[in-house]
């Protein structure tokens, strides 16, 4: 990959975080969390996917 698709797909990465954790916290504020735990571990599973993602794409854009 080139510099510029690693720094595109880790800003669309990016937005993908920040509108997970806004979700999460909408979860715990209606206790959605308590209600519905298997959704609000898929939402948790889909975060640390992108975090991690985010992260490989980050350490590409260094190596590159």
């Amino acid at each position: 990959m080139t510099s510029n698709e690693h720094r595109r797909v880790i800003e669309e990465l990016q937005t993908l975080i920040d509108d997970t954790q806004q979700t999460l916290r909408r979860f715990e504020t209606n206790g959605m969390d308590e209600k519905m735990p298997g959704d609000y571990e898929k939402l948790l599973d889909i975060l640390d996917g992108a975090i991690k993602q985010q992260r490989e794409h980050t350490q590409g854009l260094l190596s590159s």
